[in-house]
């Protein structure tokens, strides 16, 4: 004789959605192509996801920017200004002899890279009525975390991450 929960561990997972449309997100966070990279990992971080598509002015996906690729952008050495600017060095301002910037204490060089510039520029996206089937297959296939779902004129209308699915099986 079987116990309950034995006949529960035994019994076939099912997934409660039948097309794309199901198991996506509405409305998903996104970033505008031309922000800076700082803007990005700001968003990122101040929201807790780890990427997020990035739109066009139209609202069309036109890549996706991972935490990942913030880390591989900023790999690269920073690169720091001179103690006092070629600007001042050229002028007939002058500054106080005695005024030095404190011991420890550099000025950033700016980094105005924008989003586009570091972003995977291939976006991975389905259909609002593609099968359920398709989506997951897609995932596996294609090794990704999340798609996106577009509209017939192609705007980002969601997206589906793999916790998505996850939380539709039962």
């Amino acid at each position: 004789m079987t116990n309950p929960q034995e006949q529960q561990a035994n019994r076939p997972l099912t997934l409660n959605a039948g097309t794309a449309a199901d198991l996506m997100t509405p409305n998903p966070l996104s970033i505008r192509q031309h922000a800076t990279v700082k803007e990005a990992a700001a968003f990122l971080t101040d929201r807790r996801i780890s990427a997020a598509p990035v739109i066009d002015e139209a609202g069309r996906a036109v890549g996706v920017l991972s935490r990942a690729d913030i880390v591989r952008h900023h790999r690269q050495e920073t690169h720091f200004v001179p103690t006092f600017s070629d600007y001042y060095e050229r002028t007939d301002l002058a500054t106080r002899t005695d005024e030095a910037v404190p011991p420890g204490f550099q000025v950033e060089n700016v980094d105005p890279s924008q989003v586009r510039e570091i972003m995977t520029p291939v976006v991975l996206a389905v259909s609002l009525n593609d099968s359920a089937r398709k989506v997951i297959t897609q995932m596996v296939d294609n090794k990704v975390h999340r798609l996106f779902v577009v509209d017939p004129s192609d705007v980002l209308v969601g997206v589906i991450s793999a916790l998505d699915v996850l939380t539709r099986i039962h």
